[in-house]
């Protein structure tokens, strides 16, 4: 089939590159002439495990195109997916939709011939609806079809969970559109994977829905870990021991400085405000977003707390800038409220990440950029970890003890055991995991 995607960001590269790799004709269009010239340089402007692989070779057999004319792309296509950005709105916080409108248009005046036109973007409840009234507004004789087909990838991860996916939710009761999703995804059909068809305002509220749960579960652990440290529990045994309860699950329980990303913040907060708009309050998920924003402040205080209460002048070496493993991005990431609070409080930060220092810079001012992360932490004060890159997980810390000046290690990713790293002789502060607790006899031991 030939498919027409509208935006090379996260969502749209990704869709593109596998839909292309399941061989189809794809071509992604983006207003952007700078970004599509380095695509088809195979310059990639993400960070994404394998993505630039799987570019290169799908240019390569002449299945994935770029372009800033969206003409042909759309005129030929037999689905055209709508995949740009949706950020919280100033000043309300609902999704701004004002990029998934005009793209609407866009298709309205190009397309030829009956047309799917597929929301990839993240949307609230009833754009569908929007973008329908938009189109036919524009062409009252033209033929498609408006469907919903939520994106469910996690950065640092997304090929897998586009061609292996847990489910794939499609958004239409107009039967010539289910044929031609189902020709989309047809690859899919041979892992078994299911396809979830629905309303199209369901498959909206399904997105929100997930993102917001996910959001809930890391907010409950986070809590759970402050608990732990107030009653000498140990959070990830409290984890392990409800993970493994099949009706709870045990992804997403990991303790940390709060949820950050491209999705959670902005969905939980558009889903809020929809859902006070219709006079039905998801209250769980306002107090979600509260106490995740509070979490990520108070983490500069662990960190002053764990060197004494007082960091003027003292030098902190960070590992980890992006939100997560395994990807650049930067939005609403920890590290942007935990650094700046830290310098006010008269630190001075020096800082590595294996991908996101380059989108860093733009968002953090002051900071010294190390070369790794036994550069960052070179005649250091403390050490403190705020993102789980694997390259973290085996540091040299014979080499690290040697390299810093003090001896404070602060893992807010609850990498190392408290165990060996007071046997190194560091003071080892982690989430939910006091030191004092975590070495009396009786801990679980799962055989």
């Amino acid at each position: 089939m030939r498919v027409a995607i509208i935006g090379t960001g996260y969502v749209g590269l990704v869709s593109g590159a596998c839909f292309a790799d399941f061989g189809h004709t794809v071509t992604c269009v983006d207003k952007d002439a700078v970004k599509i010239e380095k695509l088809k340089d195979g310059v990639m402007p993400i960070y994404e495990p394998g993505l630039d692989a799987l570019v290169a070779s799908n240019v390569k057999e002449e299945r994935l195109f770029f372009t800033t004319d969206a003409r042909e792309a759309i005129k030929d296509a037999d689905a055209v997916f709508i995949a740009v950005g949706t950020p919280s709105r100033r000043g309300d916080g609902h999704a701004d939709l004002s990029y998934v409108y005009g793209a609407a248009e866009e298709i309205a005046g190009l397309m030829d011939g009956f047309t799917v036109v597929v929301t990839k973007s993240t949307v609230p409840v009833g754009t569908g609806d929007e973008v329908e009234e938009i189109i036919r507004k524009a062409r009252p004789e033209a033929e498609f079809a408006v469907v919903s087909n939520p994106e469910f990838l996690r950065e640092g991860a997304a090929i897998k969970d586009f061609k292996i996916p847990d489910r794939v939710v499609v958004g239409t009761e107009d039967a010539r559109a289910r044929e031609v999703m189902k020709e989309l995804y047809r690859p899919l059909f041979l892992n078994e994977t299911p396809i979830l068809f629905t309303s199209r305002r369901t498959s909206e509220l399904i997105k929100y829905a997930a993102n917001a749960f996910l959001a809930v579960k890391i907010t409950f652990i986070n809590e759970m870990a402050d608990l732990c440290e107030k009653v000498g529990a140990n959070v990830q045994e409290v984890s392990r021991g409800i993970g493994l309860d099949g009706r709870i699950g045990a992804k997403f329980l990991n303790a940390g400085p709060g949820y950050g990303g491209s999705c959670f913040p902005k969905d939980t907060l558009a889903l809020t405000k929809t859902a006070n708009d219709y006079g039905s309050p998801v209250r769980i998920v306002d107090t979600v977003i509260d106490v995740n924003a509070a979490r990520k402040k108070a983490m500069a205080d662990k960190v002053i707390a764990a060197m004494g209460g007082d960091v003027t002048g003292k030098t902190i070496g960070v590992l980890g800038l992006a939100f997560k493993q395994n990807t650049d991005d930067m939005r609403d990431a920890p590290s942007l409220d935990i650094l700046p609070a830290l310098q006010a409080a008269g630190a001075r930060v020096v800082a590595y990440d294996p991908e996101a220092m380059k989108e860093a810079a733009h968002l953090l001012k002051n900071i010294e950029f190390a070369g790794s992360a036994y550069a960052a932490v070179d005649g250091a004060d403390a050490m403190v970890i705020i993102t789980e890159w694997d390259q973290f997980r085996a540091l040299d810390m014979g080499r690290i003890k040697t390299a810093m000046k003090g001896n404070v290690v602060v893992d807010l990713r609850n990498i190392y055991s408290p165990e060996d790293m007071a046997k190194r002789g560091f003071a080892y502060t982690s989430i939910g995991r006091p030191e004092e607790f975590s070495r009396q006899p009786g801990n679980m031991e799962l055989t």
